[in-house]
């Protein structure tokens, strides 16, 4: 990215020294996808109009900052119980050296959502939907044979409360 101006905002990716700037273009488009994602058939077309550029630069922006770790999906939420998926909050117990490469793995995983490190014994915690409890105990499985990963812990709700939290980039 050439002549970019670099912004205030930071990014931490898993617990690294690894900062990265986003441009106040960034931040602009980047709350607005959190919460205000146009339901069009050109969603994106539309943001280009909202943020006074193209689709075509929304688009490449968007893969720009996929690529350098900002996003890693853009997606609806559902009630994922009605749609007849299983999910479970899964806490991680994972060897120093190994996080980054076992945040990786499991991010691998089309269901796996919400993937970050936390201080303690339990060190990774991510969300996991699946089809079917088949589904689930399968990647489960896969999961805890991963170098590094010495202990998994799935903790099923009692009770959704869902929160909508969007991150302000200023």
């Amino acid at each position: 990215m050439h002549n970019r101006q670099k912004a205030a905002a930071v990014l931490c990716i898993m617990g690294d020294d690894i900062v990265n700037s986003l441009t106040d273009f960034d931040k602009r488009l980047l709350n607005i996808l959190q919460g205000n994602l146009p339901l069009c058939s050109r969603p994106f077309s539309r943001l280009g109009e909202m943020l006074d550029t193209t689709e075509e630069h929304v688009l490449r922006r968007l893969n720009e900052l996929k690529r350098e770790g900002y996003l890693r999906r853009i997606g609806t939420f559902f009630n994922s119980e009605q749609l007849g998926y299983h999910g479970t909050l899964i806490a991680l117990r994972v060897a120093e050296g190994h996080l980054a490469d076992v945040a990786q793995a499991v991010n691998r995983y089309v269901g796996a959502t919400h993937n970050y490190e936390r201080e303690g014994d339990y060190n990774l915690w991510f969300t996991l939907l699946t089809p079917s409890r088949t589904a689930e105990e399968k990647i489960l499985a896969e999961v805890a044979a991963l170098p590094g990963v010495e202990g998994l812990m799935s903790l099923k709700a009692n009770h959704r409360y869902k929160i909508n939290v969007q991150f302000k980039l200023a």
